[in-house]
């Protein structure tokens, strides 16, 4: 069997979903709060033929052996939470968060997700919420009809000024041991997993929670000219895979012609 059209299969497959990977992150370079995503490979199991350190004869060992590898796969697609850029709006419910957190999020179902995306809007009710309508838990209190200013400073103490008179509260934030465990959900959303750890809250500014930015929006953290780097790179590599398939599929055409 020549295992080298099996191995440069594994590694045009490997090297598809690459550049599927980077695809999304180029699609996301505007999304608020995305968090680009980097593929991991893995090398597949190996042949021994003759393995290293058996016995040659006479007491002797061999000191190096066959092995044949099988091609490669990928092993994980992570997220890379560094901290993208922050943008000024001007609008009185852009939050940005610089440093570590998130925000909690109520989803339909009433379970908890967690954003980076703090381009928050008001309902009819006066709850903050998401773009979808989504309710901004993380402290948040209803905003009543006819308040006249909304400040938040960036310990995320919030300040409601109306005609009544002024409503104090204080923001918090959720962070995880490892985020990159998270589970993405897709609308700017992930969820916690056995992965991640357990959420630990607190407030901003403190034990190492970031600060929250009132006017901001913190950006993707996308870097077009290295993606597209990571583009050519994966490209070289599935069109030299498949060169690979071709080379031993010529090879194999002069091995049938032979016998003729």
């Amino acid at each position: 069997m020549n295992l080298s059209l099996y191995s440069a299969a594994t590694g045009m497959e490997a090297q598809q979903l690459n550049l599927n990977t980077i695809a999304n992150n180029l699609a996301n370079v505007n999304t608020p709060g995305f968090k680009r995503s980097k593929i991991e490979f893995q090398d597949l199991l190996y042949q021994r033929p003759r393995g290293v350190g058996t016995e040659s004869g006479g007491g002797n060992l061999v000191p190096t052996g066959v092995e044949i590898g099988n091609g490669s796969r990928v092993a994980a697609t992570s997220k890379v939470f560094t901290q993208g850029q922050v943008n000024a709006t001007g609008e009185k419910l852009d939050v940005a968060i610089q440093g570590d957190g998130f925000f909690e999020v109520q989803r339909p179902d009433g379970t908890i997700a967690y954003t980076r995306d703090g381009s928050f809007k008001l309902s009819p009710s006066g709850q903050v919420t998401t773009n979808d309508g989504h309710p901004i838990l993380s402290g948040f209190q209803p905003i009543a009809p006819g308040a006249t200013a909304v400040n938040i400073a960036d310990n995320g103490e919030v300040t409601i000024q109306s005609a009544t008179g002024n409503q104090t509260f204080r923001l918090t934030m959720t962070r995880f041991a490892n985020p990159s465990g998270l589970r993405s959900l897709g609308g700017n959303l992930y969820e916690e997993s056995a992965a991640s750890g357990t959420p630990e809250s607190g407030q901003p500014g403190e034990a190492g929670y970031g600060n929250v930015l009132q006017g901001y929006i913190e950006t993707s953290n996308v870097n077009i000219v290295e993606e597209m780097v990571n583009l050519i790179v994966a490209q070289r590599a599935y069109e030299i895979n498949s060169k690979s398939i071709q080379t031993s599929d010529e090879m194999l055409q002069s091995v049938a012609q032979m016998k003729r």
